[in-house]
């Protein structure tokens, strides 16, 4: 079993978000799953463009990390993001690479991965940067176990909390992973997005055929 880690805070090793990421693959390589951690902040990813290669052909052309990224994350059984609070949202290094995966919300390439996220505030929001993140992890086809947020105003305490805290849930993502865990909930949601979505991939079934093409496959749609 694998679980990958995204790091995407600028400070590298000053960040107070690797401290839980740290934690969280510590938990889950305590649970006997294989870790890796991939800071996106020291790699190159470029801005998307728009450019519609990845639906019509099922990769992203740009010449870039993002594809090793991905690589590792599709080979990944969990998935473990985080992100410091930015102005109420991810860092722009994060939101990069999610911009970069359209193909994963298209086809749905999270499918039967688990995964959970994990942030840090100076002040009290972190509950809105954790949904950002697994949404994301769930709109790619993926289900999350929940997450980890720290404010750093509330002192040492807090944070040593939300690494322990981190600690376990890593354990419970692998957990989870072995057991199949159902969430009735997530996978409605999913279900849902995928009926709407078809009338989108139908209307533009003449360019986006890697994605019709994968559609027809999980039988999601009909010839």
């Amino acid at each position: 079993m694998k679980v990958v880690g995204i790091l995407s805070s600028p400070r590298g090793k000053k960040s107070n978000t690797l401290k839980l990421m740290d934690a969280a693959l510590q938990g889950a390589a305590e649970a006997e799953a294989e870790v890796e951690a991939i800071d996106i902040a020291k790699l190159k990813i470029k801005y998307c463009i728009a450019c519609d290669s990845c639906h019509e052909k099922g990769e992203c052309t740009i010449k870039d990390d993002f594809n090793l990224v991905m690589g590792k994350l599709l080979a990944a059984d969990g998935i473990i993001l985080s992100s410091p609070n930015y102005i109420t949202n991810v860092t722009a290094q994060l939101k990069t690479l999610f911009d970069r995966s359209p193909l994963m919300v298209h086809e749905q390439l999270f499918e039967g991965k688990y995964g959970f996220s994990l942030t840090t505030a100076g002040s009290r929001e972190v509950d809105f940067v954790l949904d950002i993140m697994n949404n994301y992890m769930k709109i790619c086809g993926g289900n999350t176990i929940g997450g980890v947020g720290c404010a750093m105003s509330q002192g040492p305490s807090a944070l040593e909390a939300a690494i322990e805290k981190s600690r376990e849930m890593g354990k419970d993502l692998v957990k989870s992973i072995n057991e199949k865990r159902q969430y009735p909930e997530q996978e409605a949601a999913q279900k849902t997005w995928r009926e709407r979505f078809k009338y989108v991939l139908l209307a533009n079934k003449d360019h986006w055929t890697h994605n019709c093409d994968y559609w027809m496959e999980k039988g999601w749609i009909q010839k």
